[in-house]
């Protein structure tokens, strides 16, 4: 609920991606005691420390304020969460690019709310977004592919610490993880080769890091239309010559901006059917959500 009683419904969040996520809600303003509708506020002074002061009356809350965020915050441990969307430009819920004033009243667009700031410290592997940058195709791909990676992750880890899980996991999501960064995948293969050399928690927390550093970096045009070509090398002996000039043709589509992402996905999921491709039949990468969300089809 906004200062005003109003609200920034976003229909894709609630309406599709709710089919498939269930939502904790928090509203700092609200659950820390200040009333509906009130008096807008903001930050004012230092942007690492900020002070969250009313904006007409001057009324500091910011002790009211981090009161609850401590303990909200250790409270959402209890939930699961496997991502978080936080409110743009709020004092509380802003991730980024807050408004902070000076003493003067003139702002900077430099802050991070008040609420968000101690989540994301505490939660540092957890993906998070802000509504209004997920209204980027890109971004909004990106972050939801992480919620989705991090919920595999959190159910196998579940089923216990086994360094066979580890394998099967990292097995099935390489080529997911080589789209976001070739560099995390070249460091990812050696510690899951050497996992008997760690012991369980700290194998899997070093794993659990790379993983969520490396979705966090952008799945280019490029990097895919690698992946793809990388692909191409497990058909050598099943596609005829014409099938492999057209998946080369859709690809080069792809990489040049023509065509978007699920087209080539699309042909290539054909093909692992066609031909009974075992390897890649179990790759994330081809199905990394679901396909109802249409994340793979912007161009």
């Amino acid at each position: 609920m906004r200062w005003n009683a109003g609200h920034k419904h976003d229909r894709y969040l609630t309406g599709t991606l709710g089919q498939y996520v269930e939502y904790v809600p928090v509203c700092p303003e609200v659950e820390c005691g200040l009333p509906t509708p009130r008096e807008p506020m903001r930050l004012v002074g230092d942007a690492e420390q900020p002070r969250l002061l009313t904006s007409r009356t001057g009324v500091d809350k910011t002790e009211q304020m981090q009161s609850f965020v401590h303990r909200r915050v250790a409270e959402l441990e209890a939930e699961g969460l496997c991502g978080f969307i936080f409110k743009s430009g709020s004092p509380s819920s802003g991730m980024e690019r807050v408004r902070v004033y000076n003493d003067k009243g003139v702002a900077e667009k430099k802050g991070v709310g008040m609420f968000a700031r101690a989540f994301m410290d505490h939660f540092p592997l957890l993906p998070v977004e802000e509504d209004g940058r997920l209204h980027d195709m890109k971004l909004r791909e990106n972050f939801i592919e992480r919620i989705f990676t991090l919920k595999r992750w959190r159910d196998m880890v579940g089923e216990g610490r086994r360094r066979g899980s580890l394998v099967a996991f990292h097995t099935q999501h390489k080529l997911l993880i080589l789209s976001h960064s070739p560099g995390h995948y070249r460091q990812m293969g050696p510690l899951v080769a050497h996992a008997k050399e760690y012991a369980p928690a700290d194998l899997f927390a070093r794993y659990a890091a790379l993983l969520m550093e490396a979705l966090r970096r952008k799945a280019t045009p490029s990097k895919h239309a690698n992946v793809l070509e990388h692909i191409l090398g497990y058909f050598k002996k099943q596609l005829s010559p014409d099938e492999k000039q057209e998946m080369l043709e859709v690809i080069g589509q792809f990489r040049r901006g023509l065509t978007p992402l699920i087209a080539p996905i699309t042909l290539v999921n054909h093909h692992v059917r066609k031909y009974g491709q075992p390897y890649l039949s179990q790759q994330w990468y081809l199905h990394p959500h679901p396909l109802e969300l249409q994340l793979r089809n912007h161009v």
